[in-house]
């Protein structure tokens, strides 16, 4: 049986330039239940293009679970609430996982 979309997972990616700012992200989106739960992982090493330079960056890592019906407005926000001009983000629609984390994220972000 396949997802529906108010049933199917999708994880996000972003990452913010410092650990606090990330916390910041993850504490709004899952407290205004955007997001059923959000990984913060500090100490990412970033190397990118930007303005014509290469630059090379320590950035927190966010790693967003939420569900494919909410996916536009947990963007919406997410960029409201970024600091960047151009924050990463990619979403990843999840093809499997255990049933009753699944579930649970359903039941978290409200479908």
């Amino acid at each position: 049986m396949s997802p529906t979309v108010s049933t199917q997972v999708v994880t996000l990616l972003t990452a913010a330039p410092r650990m606090e700012e990330a916390k910041r992200i993850a504490r709004t989106l899952v407290s205004e239940r955007l997001a059923a739960c959000a990984n913060v992982i500090p100490g990412v090493s970033s190397v990118y293009w930007w303005e014509g330079q290469l630059q090379e960056e320590q950035e927190a890592m966010l790693v967003i679970k939420t569900t494919a019906a909410q996916v536009n407005a947990l963007e919406t926000r997410l960029v409201e609430l970024h600091p960047y001009d151009v924050p990463e983000l990619l979403s990843i629609p999840v093809t499997g996982g255990h049933p009753p984390y699944i579930a649970w994220v359903s039941s978290e972000v409200g479908g």
